[in-house]
């Protein structure tokens, strides 16, 4: 059984990534992109579905020791893992080289003290576990062909093929280094080069310092902002600047439960807030980056925005189940692809009016194109406005007036509004003003409960949503304004959890709820970071602060956050690791470090 998704640490090379668990096993792993087949999906499944483990040797029948210590080595994605055992300790440092050629994943092992009897087990299976591939030896080195993938191993010790494994027995003395390397390559072309291990590392220990050098904060939690900045650099796609929701798929909302979905692509909204705090921290080339891919996904038909695209702006992401995957902890079913595309959301306009309004306010180089497109956006909303829609959280229920969702389009409006006055644009300031304002209007008459003095989910509805929190963030009200703090004293009521973390919204156990699905969820991480900026806005600093410090709480040992925690079973539920939750934790602490509220 895979581990606890927080047993887990991330290892990519702004391609793809793999997830190592603490026991040395990687159990996940997409070549050649974070939205190819999985050659390991043991993740999601069994070991018959494909590992890598490499560790201290055990007797068969027993489980893999977890390492007794591992760390990122300094600021990078360079993973150090090390086994004390009773007959020494050894090091394992697990990296991906930042791409010039075939995909790598790079596992050396350091003898420390004593002599360590060692095993590498390779089980590869593709397609998500499905394919078992002819593995064979050329030239001394083991490749793994299957149709049209092949992944080449070479080992600097000898391998040995065994119910249908690759296993390497070696021993480890002190100060030797002995070097594992997998390599991705078309199944028809030439052999990948050989690797040079510690030349990778040497260049892998490079990129990430001179990555981290361009980073802008240097408040108190420099720590986890910058562990947060290295995760969403790793879920960048480098070729194409579109950024990966997170890593996996079908990491479940609740154990056990259905709401399990795929994450490897660029949703706008999360790509875009993303953005926001690359922009705030130093980061503008990756900012331009993806306002480039943005532009291209997007192309001559905003009409027709789509809430998410593939990494290089792909539009078809059609859903389907993998039937022969159990899933994580038998959370079935396990989906690829995403059929929420096609949705209509329309926040989408006011998130990725807002990332062009920042980039265009914090210097980045004008593009006309860029301007043309928020017009254009803007036009659509005109239209369409005052629809129903599927909301921020992609509810598979009946359409509804989501008020979040209206608060967007008064954002996409207001944003370019401000870009006519600045003289960089050209359209109908007034009648765009007037429609500001009925957006404002409408808002604030259909979308807020005079008795509970609390906004709602959606006009006319008595529930709650966490995403009302962003009304005072997004400058629609100010946030002393007394319908802001109702909302935000009513979502603690009523969507907090006992240990103050925030509900997305209600969900109603073995009924249809207003998403469509059965079950539950976790609180959302996301929600609970919005929750304490909205804190540290009306005046109860310390009160957000201590939220927020309960929050970095919940990080594993690498400081990594999946989707949600589980308030229940104690632990992070969701895909893993997730953008969605380490862009806010970035934004609230330079809220909180700007506020003065932070611990001695």
């Amino acid at each position: 059984m895979a581990g606890r998704i927080e047993d887990y640490a991330l290892i990519g090379d702004m391609q793809t990534a793999a997830l190592v668990c603490r026991d040395g096993s990687v159990d996940w792993l997409c070549l050649p992109r974070f939205d190819s087949h999985a050659i390991f999906a043991g993740l999601l499944g069994t070991e018959e579905h494909g590992f890598w483990r490499l560790g201290p040797a055990h007797a068969a029948e027993a489980k893999p020791p977890p390492a007794d210590r591992r760390r990122y080595c300094g600021d990078s994605l360079i993973l150090e893992s090390e086994w004390d055992t009773p007959r020494g300790t050894v090091r394992v440092t697990d990296f991906m080289p930042p791409r010039d050629g075939a995909p790598q994943v790079v596992r050396i092992v350091e003898g420390v003290s004593g002599r360590v009897p060692m095993r590498s087990a390779l089980r590869m299976r593709f397609s998500y576990g499905r394919v078992v591939p002819w593995v064979h030896k050329v030239d001394g080195r083991t490749v793994a062909v299957a149709g049209p993938d092949s992944v080449w191993l070479d080992a600097e010790t000898e391998t040995y093929g065994k119910n249908l494994t690759t296993y390497s027995d070696f021993t480890v003395a002190p100060g030797e280094r002995i070097a594992f390397t997998i390599s991705w390559q078309p199944s028809h072309h030439q052999p990948p080069a050989l690797p040079d291990p510690e030349g990778a590392l040497e260049a892998t220990s490079d990129f990430w310092r001179d990555w981290v050098e361009h980073c802008t904060y240097n408040g108190p939690y420099r720590e986890a902002v910058v562990r947060s900045l290295i995760t969403l650099k790793a879920l960048t796609y480098g070729p194409t600047g579109g950024i990966v929701a997170a890593p996996t798929t079908s990491l479940p909302e609740e154990i056990g439960g259905v709401r399990n979905w795929d994450y490897r692509y660029t949703w706008l909204r999360d790509a875009a807030i993303t953005l926001s705090s690359l922009l705030r921290t130093g980061y503008r080339e990756e900012a331009r980056a993806w306002r480039e891919w943005l532009l291209r996904a997007v192309a001559g038909d905003p009409e027709n925005l789509q809430i998410m695209y593939g990494i290089a702006g792909e539009r078809e992401l059609g859903e389907t189940e993998l039937d022969w995957l159990p899933g994580y902890e038998s959370s079935g079913p396990v989906r690829v692809g995403n059929g929420a595309a096609h949705q209509l959301q329309l926040d989408v306009y006011g998130e990725v009016t807002e990332a062009l309004h920042l980039a265009h306010m914090t210097g980045l180089a004008r593009n006309d194109y860029a301007s043309l497109l928020q017009l254009k956006l803007i036009r659509y909303l005109e239209k369409h406005w005052d629809q129903p829609d599927e909301g921020i959280w992609e509810v598979r229920g009946p359409r509804r007036h989501f008020v979040h969702s209206k608060v967007m389009a008064w954002v996409a409006v207001d944003r370019t509004i401000k870009l006519i006055e600045s003289g960089d644009a050209d359209g109908p300031i007034e009648r765009w003003r007037e429609l500001r304002d009925d957006i404002h209007r409408d808002v604030c008459e259909k979308g807020y409960d005079k008795e509970r003095n609390t906004f709602t989910q959606s006009y006319g509805s008595q529930e709650l949503d966490a995403s009302l929190l962003l009304i005072p963030q997004m400058g629609f009200l100010p946030p002393d304004d007394k319908r802001v703090i109702g909302t935000i004293e009513a979502i603690q009521r009523e969507l907090s959890t006992e240990d103050g973390f925030v509900l997305r919204y209600p969900t109603a156990g073995e009924e249809a709820g207003v998403d469509g699905l059965e079950g539950d969820e976790g609180a959302f991480l996301a929600c609970s970071f919005w929750l304490a900026d909205d804190l540290a806005m009306i005046g109860r600093v310390d009160e957000a602060r201590r939220l927020f410090e309960k929050l970095l709480s919940l990080r594993n040992d690498l400081g990594l956050l999946a989707e949600e925690w589980d308030p229940k079973l104690k632990r992070q539920v969701g895909n893993f690791p997730q953008a969605f939750s380490h862009v806010p934790l970035i934004d609230t602490a330079l809220r909180l470090t700007a506020s003065g509220a932070y611990g001695g």
